[in-house]
């Protein structure tokens, strides 16, 4: 797939913090004298019906919270209309991927599958991510089930967590370096997962953590930037996963009451999106 150019606006998105926003075309730099290296969202899911019916699919969503991001954090030459340049890549379907040559980065998003699992476009991703690795000059950004691959590529255990589900908007307890990179002392954002990364992998640094997931967010500097929670949702994109969840199965009557419950709360998504872009402006 090509760069992301949006040909007509998409209905507005709601942030966490309740800031409408629309996809628009979009070029990037990073930098006042040098222009950034553009970065490949790689699609690890297709939303929900009614989701992708209005905001499309999670490239759609993700360039939303990057503009939100952009324009939080008034960096000259950077904003919502211009300074980011992002393609999209389904790497489900039709296992497309970057030329790494071609990108400076990539951010994988998160999905319902389970990250523990090989089938083979599983398995493809996971060997792409250590591929990414094993270089020095592109850096990765991994959400939820992205977060897992880093993780499992990685070499760290990922699989079920003996826990349970944990969901919607949920405080996380920010390490000190933590602090410093998001800004807070600590952390809100929404949750979909019952699938962990176990344990911290060598080398990087432990940013959050809470007493249903030890490892909420990881970060080497220049290299990763990694975060369990859904930075990208917004209210109505939660409440209707939960419905659909709800309506499976997946989630019973007590885990969908109290996921509605917390569901309107504030999130940090728009903070979280600013921290990963000063990740990829850090010199």
């Amino acid at each position: 797939m090509g760069n992301l150019h949006a040909a007509s606006l998409v209905p507005a998105l709601m942030c966490g913090f309740g800031v409408p926003l629309v996809i628009q075309p979009i070029q990037l730099a990073l930098a006042i004298e040098a222009a950034m290296e553009s970065a490949s969202i790689l699609e690890c899911d297709t939303p929900v019906d009614n989701v992708k019916a209005k905001y499309g699919g999670y490239g759609n969503i993700f360039t939303t919270l990057l503009h939100a991001g952009a324009d939080a954090l008034k960096y000259p030459g950077l904003s919502s209309s211009s300074g980011l340049e992002l393609s999209v890549f389904d790497v489900v379907t039709k296992q497309e991927y970057p030329m790494l040559e071609d990108i400076d980065a990539i951010l994988m998003t998160g999905s319902k599958h389970n990250s523990f699992e090989d089938d083979p476009w599983i398995l493809k991703l996971v060997e792409f991510t250590k591929k990414v690795l094993e270089q020095k000059r592109v850096r990765i950004i991994g959400v939820c089930f992205g977060h897992q691959i880093v993780g499992r590529a990685m070499g760290t255990k990922v699989g079920r967590s003996d826990k349970g589900w944990e969901v919607s908007v949920t405080t996380l307890d920010l390490t000190k370096k933590g602090q410093e990179i998001f800004g807070k002392t600590a952390l809100s954002l929404p949750q979909m997962h019952r699938d962990i990364v176990y344990e911290y992998p060598e080398g990087v640094e432990n940013l959050a953590g809470n007493e249903k997931c030890a490892v909420q967010a990881m970060y080497i500097p220049k290299r990763l930037i990694a975060v369990q929670g859904h930075p990208e949702f917004n209210i109505e994109i939660q409440k209707e996963i939960f419905k659909v969840r709800h309506g499976l199965g997946i989630f019973d009557d007590a885990l969908y009451k109290d996921a509605m419950d917390r569901v309107d709360r504030y999130h940090d998504g728009v903070v979280v999106s600013q921290a990963f872009l000063r990740f990829l402006l850090d010199d």
